[in-house]
């Protein structure tokens, strides 16, 4: 991965993404599938310039979607990382 925008793809705001970030500390960012989790700390360290404690990562497998025949096709895959922030950060999302 060489393009800093392309490693994150996007954040992920939902109920459990709100809690973590509340009390953990920790977002939530939907990353592309080849990323590691050197690259996706250097990326949210680089673009939001902020310090990067840790970071967790999760492959999602996509799922099957059909209509009405017996052949179906398939949301894409997708992969979850979870950033923790050193004390004293935080990412302004609003």
């Amino acid at each position: 991965m060489k393009d800093l925008f392309q490693v994150i793809k996007t954040i992920r705001l939902s109920e459990k993404a709100t809690l973590l970030t509340e009390a953990n500390n920790s977002y939530v960012f939907k990353v592309d599938r080849r990323a590691n989790k050197l690259e996706i700390k250097e990326a949210i360290e680089r673009i939001f310039g902020k310090k990067v404690d840790s970071v967790n990562t999760c492959n999602y497998a996509g799922k099957k979607k059909r209509e009405r025949r017996a052949d179906f096709g398939r949301t894409a895959h997708w992969k979850k990382a979870i950033v923790k922030l050193k004390e004293g950060e935080s990412i302004d999302l609003v």
